[in-house]
This record gives C-alpha cells, structure tokens and sequence, in this order.
C-alpha cells in the first residue's frame, strides 16, 4: 500500500496541513526545522507525493505538453531536445505526444490527415486534462485548423494555460514562432542557380501543410524570377519513404532511366525537407544514378543526422534547438510576448557539387 500524508505527519510530528505543505510544494513554507524533519520521515518512509495534491497547492503542474509528428524525425526530436533542455532548468518535466499514424508509406490521402487531425486532437485533450501548464504544437500547421481543436485550444488559453505553435496558426490567442521558410527556400535556390544549376524538379511534400506550402512558394518565386521553370513538381509525405516515391515518379515523368540519361545540365532534386531528399538520394541509387554527377540533391532543415551520410547534402540549416529552447521559453514565461521569428542560413555540400571544404557554414 501507498504511504498515506498522514502517516509521514505524525512521524515527523506535525499537523497534516504543514507535512503538506512542506512536501506538496506550497509557497507557505514552515520553519526550515519543521520542514527538514518532514522530509526525512518522507524518506524513511518512503513516501511519494501526489502530484495532483502539488498542483492544487501550487495553482501549477510543472507540465509541458509537446505535440511532434514523428519522434523518430531528427527534425521534430532536435525540437524536442531544445525543448526539454528549457523546461529542466525550469524545474518542468514535458509529456510528449506524436501524431504519427503510418504516413511514413508516403500516402497523402484525407485519411491519413484525418487520422492525424485526431491524433492531435486527443494529445491535446489530454495535456488539457492534465492541466498542462502550457502546449507546443510543434507539428507544421494544417491550412486549415480543426475547429474543435481551436476551441478547445482557445477555452484552454482563457483559463490560464498557455500555447506555441511553430508557424502560423488561426489558433485565437496562441503564441507563433514563425519559421523563414518561404524566404528560406528562395535563399536556397538563389544559392544554387549562382553554381550554375538551371534545372529543377521540386518535391513538394503534403499540399495541406503549411510548412510544405512556404517552401515550395520560395522555391517557385526564386525560379520565376530567374526566369526558369521546375521540370517537374511532385507531392509527397514528409518522410523517407515519401521522397523515395516522389523521386521514382519524378524520374519516370523526366524518363531520366540510367546514368548519363540527364539532360544538357544536371537535374537538381529540391526536396521540401532533408528526409524527403535523404530518401531522393536512396531513390536515385535504386535507379543507378550518380549523385552530384547525373543528378543533385537539396534539402531543407539541416538535421542532426545529415552528417551521418555521403554525399553531404546541401540544404537550409534551422537552429532546431533554438527553435526549440524558443518555443519552451514562450511557453513558460508570464509576459505578453506573442511570438518570434527564426531564419536560417544556406549550406551548400557535396550532394549540389560542392565540396565540403567550400561549403558555406558547413
């Protein structure tokens, strides 16, 4: 059996009301005698407080709840570990949810979202009913939000908690950090055209994101405006696999077959994200193709792992961390500020034939 309050008052010899004051975290605290004689019954016996005993004393639950769409993601476990890094030094503990419901097989059907709206949905109604202390929607924001979410997100705000979203939302009274996608992406493709590329094919990723829809307008703008147009424009999931088919599709709609088969210039694969390229660059190999020679590759994030893999890949570097010690510090704090902004800077690599030594900020 549980060792009960009581039990650890009348070891120590006190009240019930000043035992839990000493071990449920109340701002009224005894006399340092009294409470140092409190925790060392507490010990002795082995007693475990009750958090929900802690947050009633403390009108606090020391939570955060993180809603990411796929741990396994570098991208989304970078946020996270930025995240928590803020929130330990802050004496919070985060409770983390994912919205991964099998999309990886790059499916980008209603299902799929429907299925990850309520994957959502129920991560949220669950650190609400935790009484999270605040909520990071770290996940890419939906063109359109889940009007049961916004509501229930809003009535959540209103009653003290508080919540960060990693991009624009329609979310009433949530806190945004807005990521420099858009100009991000039209950074990106300015960087490459100067190496002389002049033909792309973009990977788009899932049309109904928000964070796919910024990059592929930058990537877009940057063409137009040196007058080129994409070969090809291909959606996908965001993920490895998604790449790997959105990549075979491409190919085949290019009837780019075999080595040498490019045409006059080399094709360069831009990728909504790094997974999508890292799996471009698995789907090129399937197909005999040499990477930067017959085709190039860029993506955008610049993950942790990217160092993991030859050739290096060009791509947008983020501060992920940051972006995630960001979010907790917006969560956490008291004051009115309702957002930030974040931008990143190019990194060109082996994989848009550059050298790693050449590369900028590599």
């Amino acid at each position: 059996m549980p060792v009960k309050l009581t039990e650890v008052a009348r070891l120590a010899g006190v009240s019930l009301a000043t035992a839990s004051r000493v071990l449920n975290g109340s701002s009224r605290n005894p006399a340092a005698d009294i409470t140092e004689r409190v925790r060392v019954a507490a010990e002795e016996l082995g007693y475990v407080a009750n958090a929900q005993a802690q947050a009633l004393a403390r009108s606090t639950t020391g939570l955060v709840g993180l809603v990411v769409h796929d741990i396994a993601d570098p991208y989304f476990s970078a946020i996270a570990h930025g995240v928590q890094e803020v929130a330990l030094k802050s004496r919070r503990q985060v409770l983390l949810a994912g919205t991964d419901f099998g999309g990886g097989d790059g499916a980008t059907d209603g299902s799929t979202h429907s299925a990850t709206h309520s994957a959502e949905l129920a991560a949220v109604n669950a650190f609400i009913s935790y009484r999270t202390d605040a909520i990071i929607l770290a996940t890419s924001r939906f063109l359109e939000e889940d009007p049961l979410l916004s509501r229930n997100l809003e009535r959540y705000i209103k009653n003290g908690g508080r919540v960060v979203t990693l991009g624009a939302t329609s979310i009433p009274h949530a806190k945004v950090i807005s990521i420099g996608n858009f100009e991000g992406a039209r950074d990106l493709v300015a960087a490459l055209v100067d190496r002389g590329l002049v033909r792309f094919a973009i990977l788009s990723g899932p049309h109904d994101r928000n964070t796919a829809r910024s990059r592929v307008s930058g990537f877009h703008q940057a063409l137009t405006e040196r007058e080129l147009t994409p070969l090809a424009v291909v959606e996908g999931e965001f993920s490895s696999r998604g790449g790997f088919n959105a990549t075979l599709e491409c190919l085949d709609t290019l009837e780019i077959v075999a080595a040498g088969t490019s045409l006059d210039s080399p094709l360069c694969i831009l990728a909504a994200n790094d997974v999508m390229a890292l799996g471009a660059m698995t789907a090129l190999r399937s197909r005999g193709l040499r990477i930067p020679e017959d085709v190039q590759v860029a993506g955008f994030d610049d993950i942790p792992t990217l160092r993991d893999h030859f050739p290096g890949l060009s791509t947008y570097r983020l501060p992920l961390e940051e972006i995630g010690r960001l979010a907790a510090t917006l969560a956490l704090e008291a004051e009115t500020q309702t957002g930030s902004t974040v931008t990143g800077t190019v990194v060109l690599r082996e994989s848009a034939g550059t050298t790693a030594s050449s590369a900028n900020g590599a």
